[in-house]
């Protein structure tokens, strides 16, 4: 490969030892309340150790009781005896409103399965043994879809396969970040406990860093068929997005209309902060692809009905009905009937309410349609009956705690969320949608106003720190692993392409190490 790495790679400053203390010791709390914690945190220990003893159960009795249905089917279960109204459709967003006693964090994250050997990424049909494996050894319940194997749940958790076969946990809703990065962390060992048996491993980074598409195995999900058949008629780049990218992101509640339009708008302004520090995709096809977010880059022309920065988000009147009535004009994808994926690609929900799609004739929408329509639309923050922030490169190990650690701080507490409100609040359309042009090849150092995106994401992650302190978790040591980066203001991906250039001699293949989980 010789020294692709030396024509793009921007000079980069050494890293910092990596360091494991989560706990922040400058701010302590009752010791009851905090014994509380560390039990709730414990049970994810004892539940390891259910699972070890339940290893002699035979595969044949385990799969007979653990055995579900992909999640889709759900509308099976539903009989509508309406049509659906708008108002129903608003009033299915506005139903995740719920005091902040009951607010929860979800952490999703995605991650690329590969030969140790070989490097090369491993077919269906090994992560349907992983799969097995997993579910044998520790108790979760297999999914499926017509007969094959797609993803496990267990207690709140589900593991899914993205199009690519990007392996990726989506966790239960859980009160604290020591909770949830416990969970990861189960999950992480269980992955590995198996995954090494089989010769696997995993890579946690952004975008693939030396496959071409077509290198990249299919999984057999049939709404991935539909999008596969579709993304390329609406963007140059929505193949990429499903096949080669991994993302970190994290789920957040909110407690009314005014309280979600306030978390919405911090988290789109602020987004291009979140993906500056997480920037982890410099490399397509064993070279330097001349960004350090280039998962961030590809999503700008995947597909612009379901993207974007959602500029009437900061519009007075923004409301669940004024999202509602943008959701309502985003394509459809497919209606999930009879145990199948009907192919609805680029037909219109409002028809669909009114049993006029032309291949489903007489048959409305279910609110179970109106639930699956909202997942397939991508913007950088989207809506459901929570919010999600989705502008994060996937990432090591020791990240994926960092990024829920950041929304946290920032939008669960009232001081930090009003903080970053008073530094969003002049910033011009022109500013935000130039955020997010520019972070993907640029990263903390994208020029703003009169200094860098650096110094605004200083005062950011210092918010966010303030935050998780006044929670009284101990949590704000999550946060120390991107303190360095916005501190330096070089990003993962600018390491990562210094080592490229000095260290790796210009080949790319050593990032697989690098960056194993």
């Amino acid at each position: 490969m010789g020294s692709v790495c030396h024509q793009l790679c921007p000079k980069a400053a050494d890293g910092p030892s990596v360091s494991n203390h989560y706990f922040d010791s400058n701010h302590g709390q009752s010791s009851n309340n905090y014994n509380k914690l560390l039990r709730r945190t414990s049970m994810h220990v004892q539940k390891d150790i259910k699972y070890l003893s339940n290893l002699h159960l035979t595969r044949r009795n385990r799969h007979a009781m653990l055995t579900v249905r992909a999640s889709a089917p759900a509308e099976e279960l539903v009989t509508s005896t309406e049509p659906l109204t708008k108002k129903d459709l608003v009033d299915f967003l506005a139903s995740g409103c719920k005091p902040k006693h009951k607010w929860r964090i979800g952490t999703e994250h995605e991650k690329f399965g590969f030969d140790l050997r070989t490097l090369k990424p491993i077919s269906y049909e090994q992560i349907a043994e992983l799969l097995e494996g997993i579910s044998e050894r520790f108790d979760w319940q297999r999914v499926t879809e017509e007969g094959r194997i797609i993803g496990l749940k267990q207690d709140g958790q589900s593991v899914s396969l993205e199009p690519g076969g990007q392996f990726e946990l989506s966790g239960a809703p859980l009160e604290t970040l020591h909770q949830t990065c416990a969970e990861v962390n189960s999950h992480l060992y269980q992955v590995k406990a198996v995954a090494e048996e089989m010769g696997l491993g995993f890579l946690g980074i952004g975008f693939h860093p030396t496959l071409p598409i077509k290198e990249i195995p299919i999984m057999p999900k049939g709404r991935y068929e539909i999008m596969r058949n579709y993304m390329p008629k609406v963007g140059s780049y929505g193949l990429d997005m499903m096949f080669r990218t991994c993302t970190v992101q994290v789920n957040l509640d909110f407690s009314s209309e005014e309280d979600m339009v306030n978390k919405f708008r911090v988290g789109l302004a602020l987004q291009p902060i979140a993906t500056a520090l997480f920037a982890n995709s410099p490399f397509t096809e064993g070279k330097p692809n001349g960004y350090l977010s280039f998962r961030s880059e590809i999503w700008k022309d995947v597909d612009n009905n379901r993207t974007g920065m959602l500029p009437f988000v900061f519009s007075e009147d923004f409301s669940f009905e004024k999202y509602v009535d943008y959701a309502l004009d985003v394509p459809l994808y497919f209606a999930y009937r009879n145990k199948k994926y009907v192919d609805c690609a680029g037909m219109s929900f409002r028809d669909f309410m009114a049993g006029k799609l032309p291949n489903l004739p007489g048959d409305k929408a279910s609110i179970i349609d109106w639930e699956n329509h909202l997942t397939t639309i991508f913007p950088e923050v989207r809506l459901k009956k929570f919010l999600e922030m989705r502008g994060a490169d996937g990432g090591p190990w020791k990240k994926l705690c960092a990024l829920p650690a950041f929304w946290v701080g920032l939008l669960y507490d009232e001081t930090s969320i009003q903080g970053a409100l008073d530094i969003i609040k002049d910033w011009s359309l022109e500013e935000r949608s130039y955020l997010r042009r520019q972070v993907p090849s640029f990263g903390l150092k994208t020029p703003f106003r009169d200094g860098l995106l650096m110094n605004v994401a200083q005062a950011v992650v210092n918010l966010a720190k303030e935050g998780l302190q006044r929670r009284g978790y101990k949590e704000a040591g999550f946060l120390n692993e991107i303190v360095e980066v916005v501190n330096t203001g070089v990003t993962p991906a600018e390491r990562l392409l210094e080592k490229c250039k000095s260290e790796w001699n210009g080949s790319v293949d050593p990032v697989f190490k690098e960056l194993l989980y």
